[in-house]
Formats: structure tokens, C-alpha cells, sequence
């Protein structure tokens, strides 16, 4: 009797095995100025206290709140204080001093009147209006403080990390290393972008959206070609990517005869964790340990395979920069469309995104859902998730969605 076949395995089973022992890249330093997109590798606290110094958030005149509690109110200015050039000296009952935005606000004074509900007369000021706020002033420290711990490590550093960073005194900044990524097409029918096929070959293609989807992630990228399905432009492929955080391959992930992935890197010493799961599109995906890398596998279908990468590939970049996990990946949402009950697999269907009569977002899915269909995945915003054996639901029913876009 023939041994049973091993189950396929859900999808939380496979990307918890992909992730299992996952430990973060190094950490190396680089000049803030390049630190765009890179993720933190150790928290980052203050060195410096911001602002240094109470200022005016206002143009106008810093006084002493006593002086113009009664008005109007007549003051003699006593001098000026602009940003970076401040007023030196303290000012006494009956003084004021003319004041900019971001200028330090003299010493002695306790409030800043707009220039607004002022009228200059020669050396005297008149405060005829309003009230002085101590709001217009900026306190020391009222943002953060030296030593205070601002951004976690794990954080990816975008335009606003970025500028905290800088405010908080760093000129260099601790990243984990880019994980390096290689990608390889895999199959006999492939000619390059650019190349016009002949008779039974195709346009590769599938492999520059994964890559696309590991940079996006955070990683550096490589293409390492496309192979024949011989074992030896397989074997001279896979040697490009010695050292590699991760080997993507794309084809030939199943075990037919023609499919020569599993044989060729299990020859290098890769240790193969499985290679099916019960997931639409995508049920061949591979998945195994070479070494210090990781091997995915991915199916050749051009939607399977980007699918897949969103599912696996993306996730298993974020834990190797040591970044948190997604928990706003899931939204719900409602459907415009009824849904058929799904079956064993869990299903990721293409769907765009609107809205209905009364405004309420909803989602509505693409009448084709065929993975070898290109053109419906580019329209697509979302994917709707369909768990395996899910009930039927109804058009206005909910769904749960994740992002195509990161």
C-alpha cells in the first residue's frame, strides 16, 4: 500500500513555520541622511532637550503678565529678540521686548502679547486689546526631553522618524542590515522583459513584482537570472545567491517530473520543511532551509506567486529587519457582491475597493479570479480572505480584507 500523502498545511501553519527562528540581520550605523526606509535596530532616546529654551510661538512683545493685566497698557521696549539672536538681559516691571516667532524669550518676562492687539509708539509699545497667553510661549522641554526614549527599535525610519531623529541630536543612526534577497525565474518557456517570445515561451515577469514586494519590505534585491529546467542551469542559478538571506525561487515548486527545484536544491543540502498548502491561489509553494538561507518557493502562476510573496515573502522580511508584526494587516469590511460558500482552501480573491449609496466603504470582488490572469490583479486594491469552508455571505455581509500595497 502506497504511504499516505501529507496534508497540506493551512496558511497560519506555513508562515508560522517560515518564521520559526527567524532572528533580526545585524545591526550596523549609517549617517541619518541615508537612514530613509531603514528599520531601527536599538531604541532611540534624546540626546538633547526640545526646544532648549522657552519661545515665542508668536510675533509680538514678551511682558510680564502683571504689567498688562489692566488695559490698554503702555510699556517701553527695551530691545529685540529674533530667532538665533536673543535678547541679553533681564527685563523689570514696565518693559517690554519685541519678539519673533522661534526667538528665546528674555529672561524675566512670562507671557507674549501678538503683535495684533499692539500699537508702537516711538520707544513705547501700547497693548490695547486681548490678553497676553501663555500659550505664545513655548516652554523648555515641552516636546521632549534628554534621555527621554522616543522611537522603538523595529521602526521603520520615514520622513517623520526621520525628522524627530535629527531634532532629537542624532547624526548617525542604528539600522538593522537590509536583508539580502535573491530571486530566481525558473522554466524553459521564459525569455527576459524586453525579448519577444517565440512560439511556447512567455514574458518573465512575475519575478521583478516579487522583488518589488521585498524592497518595498525593506529588503536589497537581487535577480539572479533565469534558469532551464536542467538540473545544471539550476545548480549554476542557485550558486549566485550563496549567502543570501533568502532564495526566492518562482516555477516549479510542485514535484511533477518536470519539476526539477525541490531535487536540484536538496542535491546543495537543503532541508525541505513542505511544499503544499491549502491556500488559493498558490497550493505549490515551497519552503526550506539551505544552509544559513531560507528557500521560498513559489508557484509559477504570475498571481499565485506575487499572492504568495504578499502572504510569506513579506513577513519573513519585516522579521528578519526585527520588526514588529502587522496587526492592522486584517481590516473588515462589507461586501458589494455575494460571496459563494468557499471551500477547502483558504481563498485570496482580488477585489477593488468603493463605496455605496450612503457612503459606507465596501468591497466589491473581481469577476475573475483566474492566477494566471495578470491584468485583474493590477486593477485590484485588496484581497479578500475567504477561510477555508467558509459559510456563504451575503452582499452588505462582512469580509475580512488585507492590503495589496504595503
Amino acid at each position: 500500500m502506497a504511504a499516505a500523502k501529507p496534508a497540506a498545511l493551512t496558511v497560519d501553519q506555513a508562515l508560522a513555520r517560515i518564521l520559526d527562528g527567524v532572528a533580526p540581520t545585524a545591526s550596523e550605523t549609517v549617517p541619518i541622511g541615508r537612514a530613509h526606509g531603514r528599520t531601527l535596530a536599538a531604541n532611540l532616546a534624546a540626546r538633547l532637550t526640545q526646544p532648549p529654551f522657552d519661545a515665542s510661538a508668536m510675533d509680538g512683545y514678551a511682558v510680564l503678565a502683571r504689567d498688562v493685566a489692566t488695559l490698554p497698557a503702555r510699556l517701553d521696549v527695551i530691545g529685540e529678540a529674533a530667532a538665533g539672536h536673543p535678547f541679553v538681559g533681564t527685563m523689570a516691571r514696565g518693559q517690554a521686548v519685541r519678539i519673533f516667532t522661534g526667538a528665546p524669550v528674555p529672561a524675566g518676562a512670562d507671557a507674549v502679547v501678538i503683535q495684533e492687539n499692539t500699537r508702537r509708539e516711538g520707544s513705547a509699545v501700547v497693548i490695547h486689546d486681548g490678553q497676553p497667553d501663555r500659550d505664545h510661549v513655548r516652554k523648555r522641554g515641552s516636546d521632549f526631553s534628554t534621555g527621554q526614549e522616543l522611537l522603538a527599535t523595529g521602526r521603520v525610519l520615514g520622513p517623520r522618524e526621520l525628522s524627530l531623529a535629527a531634532a532629537m541630536g542624532h547624526g548617525a543612526v542604528p539600522v538593522r542590515r537590509r536583508p539580502r534577497v535573491c530571486i530566481l525565474a525558473t522554466g524553459d518557456e521564459l525569455v527576459a522583459p524586453g525579448e519577444m517570445p517565440g512560439p511556447s515561451q512567455i514574458i518573465a515577469s512575475n519575478h521583478l513584482g516579487v522583488a518589488a514586494l521585498a524592497e518595498r519590505s525593506g529588503a536589497d534585491t537581487e535577480l539572479i537570472g533565469i534558469a532551464r529546467d536542467t538540473r545544471e542551469s539550476l545548480e549554476a542559478h542557485v550558486a549566485k545567491a550563496d549567502g543570501a538571506d533568502i532564495l526566492v525561487t518562482i516555477g516549479g515548486a510542485s514535484v511533477g517530473d518536470h519539476d526539477l527545484v525541490a531535487p536540484t536544491l536538496g542535491a546543495r543540502g537543503m532541508q525541505l520543511a513542505f511544499w503544499k498548502i491549502a491556500m488559493r491561489p498558490g497550493k505549490p509553494l515551497m519552503f526550506g532551509t539551505l544552509g544559513a538561507s531560507r528557500v521560498l518557493g513559489l508557484p509559477g502562476n504570475p498571481v499565485s506567486a506575487l499572492i504568495c510573496a504578499r502572504i510569506f515573502l513579506v513577513p519573513l522580511v519585516r522579521a528578519l529587519l526585527g520588526r514588529p508584526p502587522q496587526r492592522d494587516d486584517v481590516k473588515t469590511m462589507r461586501t458589494a457582491a455575494p460571496l459563494a460558500a468557499n471551500g477547502p482552501r483558504q481563498h485570496y480573491m482580488r477585489a477593488v475597493l468603493g463605496e455605496g449609496p450612503d457612503g459606507t466603504p465596501h468591497v466589491t470582488p473581481l469577476p475573475s479570479q483566474d492566477s494566471s490572469l495578470l491584468s485583474p490583479l493590477a486593477a485590484a486594491d485588496v484581497l479578500i480572505v475567504r477561510p477555508a469552508n467558509a459559510e456563504p455571505v451575503p452582499a452588505g455581509g462582512d469580509v475580512q480584507v488585507i492590503s495589496l500595497d504595503l
